[in-house]
């Protein structure tokens, strides 16, 4: 039976742990914890048994190197972006029920114990390699620790695991004259020994529960990455680093070393669970090991491997835990066109956003969730922001709200009458608010956020129209029973508002049930489950008398708008000029390549570009540039292969739209027949950037011209 399928009892949610080393922003917001939010609530509200944690992740060589540059201590550092991330999610109303930290004892003890139950278990396989040394500071060096001359594009500050000028991934070995950053010394090799998790052998069991188990309730993007890791083959990881900063080594032999935070950060959801748990005086574990249990990780796309292949793999050895029953990962969301960057400060930050919109937290929640990046990634525009705000929250849902309220009140001082005979659209009104429960449920429950917040807004549209249609203003003039008919159907859209749009804008629908006077105790509802709208659509019955009309949502000014876009182009010249006064080397511009021969218009028709889609994507054995590809044309599924390995990691390209020349005869390359060719160009940094199709959205096979 399929996971998404199977009876549960309870289900647990968790976060991505955010890493505590700056604040976060709104892709972190878009991609895990607005749906996270969304959905837990949903099911509270359904009646369902459901616990949701996170926590700050506090460890990592990044903690450490930051306080460095703030002049601090690592725990002084963690303390403040912590209490900054806690404030922000608070504020956003994302209402974990514990939000937890890596640095708490409970947290060290969970996850020593989880390790010395796979060390005492043989889980491990313990290596000796040679690692950079720094003979001054007397330590052995993380990747992050370590700079040079990136071999690839010769930036002269590279970091020892990714140059962040051309995007190439890197070991700290592979860097030309490399140096220390802690002291500046040139660093040694030295023997050091560590612990490995061996997930090769994990590969089987994998391959049964994620390729076999998986494959139709899975998303997209979250299996066709986990296919590509596991096809590629899986290798032992290390869990452990030499390292001062994080959970000691707790076996001989492990003095002055620490538990990679890979490892030990996803223990962190059990960690926050037990917290939890001690703190309501309930039992932790039958939400880890009970099979009624339904576990789900809401995570971004960077962080599929560690938590569909790395952390079950983890859990499985164990033996003890339940594994998740589904990983809803979102791609990433950019800003006005580029990506989100924290070192160069292009970001919306929430705790920045609260200063300039403290009582707009559901505007950003509701355009992030309908603008959610959940099939491929998506872009967050300031001017997107305030049309979601102007035309469909204020135009639709408050203007809703406020007439309907409004005369109400005018007609009637506030109070709900008896209706008269119901014609036929006001039963088909009534009946179409019963569906709207199941009808963003089924959103809901496929993890579609965006179709589901749209279906919300389709509700207050029903409301709108039904008033439009109906014209109580002009009907109260000849006949006061009918008018009051209108506005008591009318109410009981309203109502229904109150009820379903708590997942989505939490803050909206407290204000909405205080206005309706909806869930106080004595009132005519004072429990608001979800299937209340469909159980019984009368949720404002006759007699009862609502609050005074106030504004859901206000008109966001042009001068707001020009007022954030003024700072991000502020901060994209003070990019620029850092840029140009780095070292020439690392700023070398890209060659242009001198016109090539006239061609007649002609020539240029014979040409057939299309839309297409990549399904599959995989490295070709032995071959360090070359990517095999299936691509869907619409006209066909054809195998592509390009010299892009450099540029892309197979799992980004998978679901990814492009433009496919189809009609260039089939060349072998390293023995794989390639019938056809993706355009690409360079960017100004020397990457491979794709050209079109930059439509959401566009159907394979569609011709370019």
């Amino acid at each position: 039976m399929p996971a998404n399928q199977r009876p549960f009892k309870r289900t647990l949610i968790t976060a991505a742990l955010p890493y505590t080393n700056g604040p976060i922003h709104i892709g972190h917001l878009a991609g895990v914890y607005v749906p996270a939010d969304i959905y837990s609530r949903y099911l509270r509200q359904s009646g369902k048994e459901v616990l949701f944690v996170c926590g700050s992740d506090e460890h990592g060589v990044a903690i450490p190197m930051k306080a460095r540059k703030e002049g601090t201590s690592p725990q002084a550092l963690i303390d403040k972006y912590h209490g900054i991330i806690k404030e922000s999610f608070e504020a956003f109303g994302i209402a974990f029920d514990n939000y937890s930290r890596t640095s708490a004892e409970i947290h060290h003890k969970t996850a020593s114990d989880f390790f010395l139950q796979l060390h005492e278990q043989g889980g491990f396989s313990e290596e000796v390699t040679e690692q950079l040394y720094d003979p001054e500071a007397e330590q052995f060096l993380a990747d992050r620790f370590v700079v040079g001359t990136c071999p690839v594009c010769g930036h002269t500050e590279a970091y020892g695991d990714q140059c962040e000028n051309c995007g190439s991934s890197l070991n700290a070995t592979d860097l030309i004259s490399p140096r220390s950053a802690i002291s500046g010394a040139n660093p040694i090799l030295k023997k050091t020994k560590h612990w490995f998790l061996p997930l090769d052998q994990s590969e089987p069991f994998l391959r049964e529960w994620i390729l076999e188990g998986h494959k139709e309730d899975w998303k997209t993007n979250v299996y066709g990455q986990c296919k590509s890791w596991i096809d590629d083959g899986l290798k032992p990881r290390a869990v452990t680093r030499d390292l001062d900063w994080g959970i000691p080594v707790p076996v001989p032999g492990g003095e002055g070393k620490v538990l990679y935070v890979w490892f030990d950060a996803p223990i962190g959801y059990i960690s926050a669970t037990r917290e939890w748990a001690e703190r309501e005086g309930t039992d932790w574990e039958p939400w880890w090991k009970d099979e009624d249990t339904r576990m789900l990780h809401f995570i971004g796309k960077d962080n599929i491997v560690f938590h569909c292949i790395i952390f079950p793999s983890m859990l499985k050895a164990h033996g003890d835990y339940i594994l998740p029953d589904n990983v809803p990962a979102n791609e990433f969301l950019n800003l006005e066109g580029q990506k989100l960057s924290t070192s160069k400060n292009w970001a919306v930050w929430l705790h920045e956003y609260l200063v300039d919109f403290p009582d707009l937290q559901d505007v950003l929640r509701y355009t992030l969730t309908a603008n959610a990046p959940e099939t491929k990634d998506n872009d967050f525009t300031w001017k997107d922001f305030q049309a979601r705000n102007n035309s469909e929250l204020v135009a639709i849902f408050g203007n809703f709200v406020n007439r309907v309220t409004v005369l109400t009140h005018k007609y009637f001082n506030g109070e709900v009458q008896t209706p008269g005979s119901l014609t036929d659209i006001d039963t088909e009104v009534l009946k179409a608010i019963g569906n709207y429960p199941s009808q963003i449920g089924k959103s809901l429950d496929r993890f579609r956020f965006r179709e589901a917040s749209q279906e919300l807004l389709n509700l207050a549209r029903l409301g709108n129209k039904y008033l439009a249609d109906e014209e109580p203003w002009k009907v109260i003039k000849t006949d006061s029973q009918r008018a009051a008919t209108i506005l008591y159907v009318g109410i009981q859209v309203a109502g229904a508002l109150a009820v379903l749009s708590e997942p989505f804008l939490p803050f909206t629908a407290q204000k909405l049930r205080r206005i309706l006077r909806l869930g106080e105790t004595g009132s005519a509802r004072a429990r608001l489950d979800w299937d209340l709208p469909a159980t019984d659509p009368i949720i404002l019955p006759a007699g009862h008398t609502i609050g005074q009309s106030e504004l859901l949502f206000r008109k966001i000014e042009d001068s707001e708008i020009q007022a954030q876009l003024d700072r991000l182009e502020a901060t994209k010249k003070s990019n620029a000029m850092s840029d140009s006064n780095a070292d020439a080397t690392d700023n070398s511009e890209i060659e242009i390549i001198p016109q090539k021969d006239t061609i007649t218009y002609d020539d240029f028709m014979k040409l057939d570009l299309r839309v297409g889609t990549i399904l599959e994507a995989e490295k070709m054995p032995k071959a360090d540039k070359l990517i095999v590809m299936k691509v869907d044309t619409g006209i066909d599924t054809r195998t592509i292969v390009s010299g892009i390995a450099q540029h892309f990691k197979p799992e980004e390209l998978i679901g990814k739209q492009v433009t496919v020349l189809v009609n260039l005869a089939p060349r072998p390359l390293r023995g794989v027949e390639s019938q056809g060719m993706i355009l690409l160009a360079e960017n100004h940094e020397g990457k491979l950037i794709f050209v079109g199709p930059d439509q959401d959205g566009a159907n394979n096979g569609a011709t370019i011209t």
